[in-house]
């Protein structure tokens, strides 16, 4: 395993991250990023699944907050962005050809995650299209105690008359062969750098929308733009598939903001509601990028996230599934913001 290059002064994530060249069944070489736990109270491994345009450097600061409690994250480059191999000559565009390419990246992460002996148990972390990928993988066996989403792409938001035009043009666009012309009202630039922070869709702190922009401006390598028609029918298609199959038989913990309008909320709220003893969290007033909202709703969410990992640290230790409940934002007392699936 080869060292990747890392972005540290960028990710402002804790000491000792470092980065590593992975390369997927396929060939396709993606990147694994680490960061060691620094404090003692818990012990384990978040395996951090990031969104569509995505990259590792992104996620210093919550890597800073969860390895503060113990525990090492890994995050990881998909196929087709940050400096993971891009399948088409613009690189600016978010291409991939079949949505199950995404798996043979999470077998590669497994396989060096076991290479670097991080430690066990771990625990999923996913965000945005990486809770859609992250979803596949828990149905196909990913060896993990618990998992936890944030705004996770198990649907697209749509309104009922874009929808089935995003399905035809989709759809017809494979036939067709153009495919690898962007979707419509999307750009070949990176969303943080084309949105003025004051329509922006992902956060309402200005400060992380600033860090969010200062990383791609200072490493224009890491830009990803819209997505590709193709890719859209993927994922389309994905998430109709997911949406019919039961869920897995893991202890699941999902947050969501009440200002989504990225991912399908409906989706969401319909996934959790039969997910036996799973958790959905409602972040007041929350955009789409719930990990990255101001610092008290980000400290919230850490705290409920390593509370949730930490009840599943030793699973025939824990008791039932639906005891957990996320510590209140004030007085870390439950919280009673949440609704559970059945039982």
């Amino acid at each position: 395993m080869q060292s990747a290059p890392f972005y540290a002064d960028l990710a402002e994530g804790p000491e000792g991250g470092k980065a590593y060249w992975i390369v997927a069944e396929d060939g396709v070489r993606i990147r694994i990023g680490v960061w060691p736990g620094q404090g003692s109270g818990l012990s384990g491994t978040v395996l951090l699944f990031p969104g569509r345009t995505e990259y590792i450097e992104k996620y210093g600061i919550n890597a800073a907050d969860l390895c503060g409690s113990g525990l090492h994250v890994a995050a990881v480059d998909w196929r087709g962005q940050g400096l993971a191999d891009r399948p088409t000559d613009d690189p600016m565009l978010g291409h991939v050809g079949d949505f199950s390419e995404y798996q043979l990246d999470v077998a590669a992460v497994v396989k060096a995650a076991d290479e670097l002996g991080l430690p066990k148990p771990w625990f999923l972390l996913a965000h945005s299209m990486g809770g859609s990928i992250g979803l596949r993988a828990l149905m196909e066996g990913l060896p993990v105690t618990a998992a936890a989403f944030s705004a996770p792409m198990w649907g697209i938001d749509m309104s009922a008359l874009t929808r089935p035009f995003a399905w035809g043009l989709s759809w017809t666009s494979r036939i067709l062969g153009f495919d690898k012309g962007y979707a419509p009202s999307t750009l070949p630039e990176a969303y943080v750098i084309s949105e003025p922070f004051k329509t922006n869709r992902l956060t309402r702190d200005p400060e992380m929308y600033e860090y969010m922009i200062r990383q791609v401006e200072a490493q224009p390598g890491l830009k990803l733009g819209g997505p590709s028609l193709r890719w859209l029918y993927e994922a389309l298609s994905e998430t109709r598939r997911l949406s019919r199959l039961p869920s897995p038989d893991v202890p699941c913990l999902t947050v969501l903001g009440t200002d989504e309008d990225v991912v399908d909320p409906r989706r969401v709220h319909d996934r959790m509601a039969r997910w036996p003893g799973g958790v959905l969290e409602i972040s007041e007033g929350a955009r789409h990028e719930v990990l990255m909202e101001d610092a008290q709703t980000r400290g919230h969410i850490t705290a409920c996230l390593t509370h949730f990992f930490q009840t599943y640290q030793f699973p025939k230790a824990s008791g039932p599934q639906a005891s957990f409940v996320c510590p209140d934002h004030q007085s870390q007392a439950p919280s009673h913001r949440l609704q559970q699936g059945n039982a």
